[in-house]
């Protein structure tokens, strides 16, 4: 007979019960993995270098030890950081800094303040002393304001830091242990370590795929008419978040990127980055097979068509794609390779009716990984797509589509 009580603690398992009152977190939970690690002390969030998916890392032992209204707590604590693209565009340049870190969490705790270990209920013992978050109005921070930004904080941290070097003469680093830094032997509440390990490219995918799931979290809230105890305040700052306008090309290259399906073999000749002299590394083999289908349809018009073709000499800058022109039908015989840095001109080779099924089976049928619509979305609601499928229009079209979709419907202009 088993012991239950020596199975080692598993988040997966206690999510749900834990954000049952909190929709936005829940549904934000979902598209977040959870993966248990002990090569960290307590937990964190990263972008993982492989997938730009995010993860929540956390160590089991730490998480067992913890009271309910603490593990919230945490996990709030990581999604904020997500919320707050901490881990993304918000990332110091030149690496954290353990005050970056407390500047972080200070600008985070203070939503959370209820629900986090304290001088009043402090957590379990990490190292020699109990664990307990860094809370503006409480310890050493008692005279910062709550409900400022990590920029504001670290400004603020680093006043406090020459003020009492000042005072004893202290000549450390910021934020290193044992320098005379005030902040140097603090334990933040969780690991930041893993902020930077993803590249540019892997963290621009990983912030549109952030901002999707936020997108999707939000319209749940919504829709319950319950945001759980996400204040009114920051439900407007993360539907400013949502809303804010889009580097289209980024979402383009984002779209490139994620249709990938390379054929990656193990080669001794190239070192693993992450394990190198201990795994073969990995060679791509081939790269994204896109396809284009434009709308040449009577409802299409000139100015719309043209906007499609600049749209398509920008993406012509990162991608090779193959174009196939529309209305009720595919003109096979004018489908073509758009080859990556050439630069076209806008041609009309089609004026028909609309039928979006017509590229939609073209595409299945081929051996493609990604499929863009260029389209003004007025027809019926095509067959399923066998490969990633996206719709690009106009503003005024997209806020108006023919057809309901989960697909990615981005406008081009304004």
């Amino acid at each position: 007979m088993t012991d239950d009580t020596k199975k080692p603690f598993n988040l997966n398992m206690h999510t749900a019960r834990l954000l049952m009152r909190e929709p936005f977190f829940a549904a934000l939970s979902r598209r977040i993995d959870k993966i248990a690690s002990t090569a960290i002390p307590t937990a964190g969030v990263r972008v993982n270098p492989d997938s730009a998916q995010f993860e929540l890392l956390y160590n089991p032992e730490f998480f067992a030890q913890l009271d309910d209204n603490h593990k919230l707590g945490i996990l709030k604590h990581e999604f904020y950081h997500l919320i707050f693209e901490h881990v993304t565009s918000r990332k110091p340049a030149d690496g954290l800094k353990r005050i970056d870190n407390i500047a972080m969490d200070l600008a985070i705790n203070c939503h959370i303040a209820n629900e986090l270990p304290s001088d009043a209920n402090p957590g379990p013992t990490i190292g020699k002393e109990p664990m307990k978050a860094c809370i503006p109005g409480e310890g050493m921070f008692k005279d910062l304001p709550p409900f400022k930004s990590y920029e504001w904080y670290l400004e603020a941290l680093k006043k406090m830091k020459d003020e009492q070097e000042d005072q004893e003469g202290g000549k450390g680093q910021p934020g290193e242990p044992g320098s005379g830094d005030p902040f140097g032997d603090m334990d933040s509440l969780d690991s930041h370590d893993e902020f930077g390990d993803a590249d540019g490219t892997t963290q621009e995918i990983a912030k549109e795929r952030m901002k999707d799931s936020l997108k999707k979290a939000a319209e749940e809230a919504e829709k319950s008419r319950n945001w759980g105890s996400v204040s009114s305040s920051m439900r407007q700052d993360i539907m400013d978040r949502i809303a804010s306008k889009i580097d289209w090309r980024k979402v383009l290259r984002y779209f490139v990127k994620t249709s990938q399906r390379a054929d990656k073999r193990s080669t001794p000749r190239r070192l693993n980055k992450r394990y190198p002299r201990m795994h073969p590394g990995k060679r791509v083999r081939r790269q994204a097979k896109i396809a284009i289908s434009i709308d040449q349809s009577g409802s299409v018009d000139d100015a719309m068509l043209a906007a499609f073709f600049s749209e398509l000499n920008k993406l012509a800058e990162i991608a090779e794609f193959t174009v196939i022109p529309f209305d009720t039908r595919v003109a096979e015989d004018k489908v073509y390779t758009w080859k990556k840095g050439q630069s076209k001109k806008t041609e009309r080779v089609l004026q028909g009716g609309t039928c979006f099924n017509a590229p939609t089976k073209y595409v299945n049928s081929g051996n493609f990984d990604g499929h863009i619509i260029l389209t003004d979305l007025m027809a019926p609601k095509p067959v399923a797509s066998k490969c990633q499928r996206m719709w690009m229009t106009t503003k005024q079209h997209a806020a108006r589509p023919y057809f309901s979709t989960n697909e990615r419907i981005i406008a081009i202009d304004g």
